[in-house]
């Protein structure tokens, strides 16, 4: 599992230095590059097996739903393998960088089975907002639980 959060730079050539335990975690996980893709306004990077199952996933939507092709095609078409080199660097793409407005400093996240790539100021008014709707959130992840066990 990934936790924690990490202040990086990316370089000007838009290669990252991801954090050790992280690096390990994602080495121990698979000897294929891990996956990076947009999500709504940063990064996710997906160690290779945590990838191919997210594909399962999607492959079983039904692609007649325009949403439902819409949302394929958001994180499919942005996908990337992006192998660590010996520095323990990835090379995020320009599409990503741009996507993500991602220049100079960084936040890196681990929440859970992935890693996110965050613009440090979008990263902050995230949490800022996440925060003023905590109560909120936290009733509606309870309701989804609540359904889920009936």
């Amino acid at each position: 599992m990934f936790r924690g959060r990490h202040e990086h730079t990316i370089d000007g050539k838009g290669r990252l230095s991801i954090p050790s335990g992280f690096r390990m975690e994602i080495q121990e996980r698979s000897e294929k590059a891990p996956i990076l893709t947009n999500y709504r306004d940063h990064l996710a990077l997906h160690p290779a097996e945590n990838w191919e199952t997210k594909e399962s996933e999607l492959l079983a939507m039904s692609d007649l739903q325009p949403d439902v092709q819409d949302y394929q095609r958001f994180l499919m078409s942005s996908a990337s393998e992006c192998p660590i080199d010996n520095q323990g660097r990835i090379l995020i793409p320009a599409y990503l960088r741009e996507h993500a407005g991602l220049n100079g400093k960084v936040i890196i996240a681990g929440v859970l089975d992935r890693i996110e790539i965050w613009n440090p100021e979008r990263f902050d008014e995230n949490q800022r907002t996440t925060l003023r709707r905590l109560d909120e959130i936290q009733q509606s992840v309870d309701q989804s639980q609540r359904n889920r066990g009936t």
